[in-house]
């Protein structure tokens, strides 16, 4: 394969995937999209004894069938009380953390949180910083510039937090494959405090403490906490101990309730597993939204974008406030987002949340133009069964080579990495991963099959960071490959949608698209994407690129015909399409009404 101009492309994989547009296209009820690249749908199954339990509980029968088909068997997993959450007692070392701070904050000992540079990292990095400070700490926080620095805590970072002469760095959202900047630390006598999520290797660096429910021995039920959730979890530990050295015998405890609307945004914004702990802190942080008891930080993010805090989904903050969030990592400090989460002054949140809207536009104008070149990059490439793609080109942007590593995973369903240059000849990559691939657990394997041949790489089940030299770019797309192929099989790069079958008519109402819109639905616990057979009563073209349609089930052709939408298309559909479709609330002049959102469709 040869390189073009000064692009290395390190893959061989098709826009086609000849395998997958063989998929069973006969299938009865499922909808096939028109694009070239053809998923298959395949419905959820939801178990008939949980859909009867949760419907005899009260449950509307069409949320229990959705959450049965999600795994909940019972009524009393759906609670969403802050009562349901897992006591702290049951994360290791948390307790020992605690009586660490604890000491810390009573001798007057300097604290210094090194966050990451992502949304989960910078909210992680506010929790700690309000909730110490309301304990009596003296805090401060450092976010390592990705650019001059990288990942996680290390030797140089260690040393220009040094500069700052803290007693103790307590890091969160990394920390656990920190060997060499811990030691580094060690040996200028800084205490480090580790608090992350991230899956530990086989050995644990020399921190004075680590608390993270994926280390050997946690018995902590959910592994699936956001770093974020980490922290939050160690100052509930922490206020705990606090109380039991009686230091709010003449003060108020600190309500960590008020902290949740940073903890949702953290936990969704990283794309966690949605189990029923994180559901209840993203519900619980979504009810402050909504009820006008946020950060004025979200407040103003959420301004800035035009979305009204008080109907605030998960959409919004993953999708919404979260790139803004993360756009400062990526481009400039994330020091800025965190400015903005953690200020109490509304007009320095607006003029904060206006920069990092800002700087969300840039990002999005890099990323297209990335998009672009990778794509172009791949035009004309014969894969075969390639398994994976990983990509260089000197001309990317470091800050975003993980969302182009996103978008082009959703669009050849492949384990995706993509490279940028860094300092000194070495590479920043940042990885993605399908449902099947495990992609920490890969590179792990690579790395034991060919040592030395990565600097370093961490990360989880769904997404990883890796640097390399530059000259081993091509012995790495090999060997990644390599170990991919030994870990899947070719149905695992068959692209599969997900489905929740027919939504009978009579539940095509707002009051049931409100109601599903005010569920807590993200990884794991996947928003209901329906399928039906519709005829087209009217159509037209908006905002340039997009369609405005009324549609009427196709088995009912006396219904009221019901608004809905087709993003990115401005030609006119045949009269009879089958389609994906979600339950979606139109606002508009203070008017609330039912539509559909279409996401895949056929001629009927």
């Amino acid at each position: 394969m040869k390189a073009r101009s000064r692009r290395r492309v390190c893959a061989n994989i098709d826009a086609g995937t000849p395998d997958l547009n063989n998929a069973d296209r006969t299938r009865p009820g499922l909808a096939m999209s028109t694009d070239a690249n053809l998923p298959r749908l395949q419905e959820r199954s939801a178990d008939p004894d949980a859909v009867a339990t949760l419907t005899d509980a009260g449950v509307h029968p069409l949320l229990a069938r959705l959450f049965a088909a999600r795994g909940v068997t019972a009524a009393d997993e759906l609670d969403t009380e802050l009562a349901g959450l897992l006591p702290v007692d049951r994360l290791l070392h948390a307790d020992a953390m605690a009586a660490i701070l604890a000491d810390a904050i009573a001798a007057g000992r300097r604290l210094l949180i090194v966050g990451d540079y992502d949304a989960d990292g910078a909210t992680a990095s506010a929790v700690g910083s309000l909730v110490l400070r309301r304990l009596g700490a003296s805090v401060e926080f450092l976010v390592p510039n990705r650019f001059e620095f990288g990942y996680g805590l290390t030797p140089e970072i260690v040393r220009v937090a040094a500069e700052r002469k803290p007693d103790c760095i307590v890091t969160v959202d990394n920390g656990i494959a920190s060997f060499d900047g811990i030691d580094e630390a060690r040996r200028l006598g800084i205490d480090v405090l580790v608090t992350d999520h991230h899956l530990p290797g086989a050995e644990l660096p020399r921190a004075r403490c680590i608390v993270n429910p994926n280390q050997p021995g946690c018995p902590f039920p959910s592994k699936h906490l956001a770093g974020v959730g980490v922290m939050f979890y160690t100052m509930l530990a922490l206020r705990a101990e606090l109380r039991r050295r009686g230091a709010f015998a003449a003060r108020p405890e600190p309500n960590l309730a008020e902290q949740l609307d940073l903890v949702a945004l953290g936990t969704v914004a990283d794309v966690v597993p949605l189990d029923r702990n994180n559901r209840i802190l993203v519900t619980q942080g979504l009810r402050r939204i909504r009820a006008g008891r946020t950060r004025p930080g979200i407040a103003a993010l959420l301004r800035a974008a035009g979305r009204d805090a008080a109907r605030a989904s998960t959409y919004d903050l993953g999708f919404v406030v979260g790139p803004r969030l993360n756009a400062a990592g990526r481009l400039q400090d994330m020091a800025v987002g965190i400015e903005c989460l953690v200020t109490d002054d509304t007009a320095t949140a607006t003029e904060l949340a206006a920069r990092l809207d800002a700087l969300n536009r840039e990002r999005r104008e890099i990323e297209a133009d990335m998009q672009a070149s990778a794509l172009a990059s791949l035009d004309g490439i014969e894969a075969g069964d390639a398994a994976t793609l990983a990509l260089f080109d000197p001309a990317w942007h470091a800050g975003v080579v993980g969302l182009l590593a996103s978008r082009l995973k959703e669009r050849f369903h492949r384990p995706t990495i993509c490279f940028a240059a860094g300092p000194g000849g070495e590479l920043k990559g940042s990885g993605r991963s399908i449902p099947a691939l495990h992609l920490r657990d890969a590179l792990d394997l690579v790395d034991r099959h060919h040592p030395g041949l990565m600097i370093r790489f961490g990360g989880h089940a769904a997404a990883a960071g890796v640097s390399l030299r530059e000259e081993s770019v091509d012995r790495f797309r090999i060997a990644f490959e390599s170990v991919v192929r030994g870990m899947l099989s070719r149905a695992d790069l068959e692209r599969v949608i997900e489905i929740d079958g027919s939504l009978d008519g009579g539940d095509l109402t707002l009051t049931v698209a409100e109601a599903l819109r005010d569920q807590v639905w993200g990884q794991g616990f996947a928003p209901p994407l329906f399928h039906d057979a519709f005829r087209i009563a009217d159509q037209r073209v908006v905002g340039g690129r997009h369609l405005k349609l009324k549609i009427r089930r196709d088995d009912d052709r006396s219904a009221t015909p019901i608004e809905a939408m087709l993003f990115g298309r401005d030609l006119p559909l045949p009269e009879r399409i089958s389609a994906t479709y979600r339950l979606d609330v139109n606002e508009w002049n203070g008017a609330r009404t039912v539509q559909l959102i279409l996401d895949r469709w056929q001629p009927a």
